[in-house]
């Protein structure tokens, strides 16, 4: 009764089980169960070992060999027959037995209830004593986050491993901000309105995305957000001119860094929004997050299909990556199976350049973990392309080591 498991037991009882239903009636009264068990149980054994001695006495006489075989003998049936066996049965096997003994135990309860009530007066009192918590006044034992973490993890077999690990992500959504899961500015494709035509039309038509943010001459001065479909047709209209742009754009929506993706997900289901622009508190813009960033957090990528090419890192004949500097640490985690540290910096480029604490050049390696990061190509201060080697035990320090 005690070994079963509460969810399980619940959901018998929902399926029609009655002996799950009387079963969680037992349960929800756990000091009223323990002394209808404990008192059938003790009586019983106390029971058996006075009969067992009357009949050795009876049979071979009052002697101290006789109640020595006695007391050894019942010993080894209560163990064996009454503690051991039937305890390890009801451990190993709950869910099929609890139901079962349900049936004699809620009648046997309401038939010793005076003697329970009795009993029971005496333990609430020694508890109060104690300074302990009566039954059913404490806190009820329920699963916390952590608790609930560690059920999934060890699920095993009862849940296919992909629904396992949308509901381990839906966990750590909480801990994650926008700022984990955005485009970083650098990487933004925009458009500036101040530019001449041609380079406005070749920006929209070698565009891959389904919107453009639009600005004026430098990206803190959005405008709006172009839509790319509807731009396009209008480029297919001799007779209208690009002026029109801002007949295809909508306001822009910004979004405050630090903001909790869970909490952005909602605001962008409220909003009727799908694309949003990250600033920081001076306004400054530093990133762009969608919908589908947020989504990918707790399902994976959408486009598992595509080459590792264009995602940020490809890898080589060798078992080694290319890797591009500003890729997302989060993701190169998952998609690599790494464990770079995420307390700090969120790219690559800035993990290098928190372990370096100088600027970085070309051709120096520096150990993270158990990878080999060597910097192969920088651009404007900034490192362009690192080699990730993985090596066999991980080394946390991330010392530099010249080639």
């Amino acid at each position: 009764m005690m070994a079963v498991n509460r969810y399980r037991l619940r959901n018998l009882a929902k399926g029609g089980n009655r002996g799950a239903r009387i079963a969680e009636k037992l349960l929800g009264k756990t000091d009223t169960l323990l002394a209808t068990i404990l008192l059938g149980n003790n009586l019983v054994n106390s029971a058996a070992a006075a009969l067992v001695t009357v009949i050795a006495f009876r049979l071979f006489g009052e002697s101290e060999w006789a109640l020595t075989a006695a007391t050894l003998t019942v010993t080894f049936l209560i163990l064996v027959f009454s503690e051991v066996t039937p305890k390890v049965m009801g451990a190993t096997y709950p869910e099929k037995i609890t139901p079962w003994v349900s049936f004699v135990l809620a009648p046997l309860q309401k038939l010793l209830s005076p003697i329970i009530w009795f009993v029971n007066l005496f333990a609430r009192g020694l508890l109060r004593v104690l300074h302990l918590p009566l039954p059913g006044t404490g806190k009820q034992n329920s699963m916390g986050v952590e608790e609930l973490r560690i059920l999934l993890a060890e699920s095993g077999t009862f849940l296919p491993s992909h629904h396992r690990s949308i509901l381990l992500n839906l966990f750590d959504l909480e801990k994650l901000t926008v700022d984990d899961a955005m485009l970083p500015r650098g990487d933004i494709e925009a458009i500036d309105l101040d530019g001449d035509d041609e380079s406005i039309r070749q920006r929209i038509i070698a565009s891959g995305h389904a919107h453009l943010p639009a600005y004026n001459g430098e990206l803190n001065n959005v405008v709006g957000i172009v839509n790319v479909r509807r731009a396009l047709a209008r480029l297919r209209d001799d007779e209208r001119h690009l002026d029109d742009l801002h007949e295809d754009m909508r306001a822009a929506y910004f979004i405050p860094s630090g903001t909790p993706l869970l909490t952005q997900l909602s605001h962008f289901q409220e909003n009727r929004q799908s694309i949003g622009l990250v600033v920081d508190e001076y306004g400054e813009l530093i990133g762009l997050v969608t919908v589908e960033d947020i989504l990918e957090e707790i399902v994976g990528e959408f486009t598992g299909s595509m080459p590792l090419t264009g995602r940020g890192w490809v890898q080589q004949p060798d078992g080694s990556f290319l890797v591009d500097g500003a890729v997302n640490l989060r993701n190169l985690n998952r998609k690599l199976n790494l464990e770079l540290p995420l307390d700090g910096p969120r790219t690559l480029n800035g993990l290098i350049l928190e372990h370096l604490e100088a600027m970085p050049e070309p051709g120096v390696t520096i150990k993270i973990g158990r990878c080999a990061i060597e910097i192969m190509q920088l651009q404007e201060r900034m490192v362009k392309t690192v080699r990730i080697t993985l090596m066999g035990k991980p080394d946390a320090r991330g010392e530099p080591v010249q080639h």
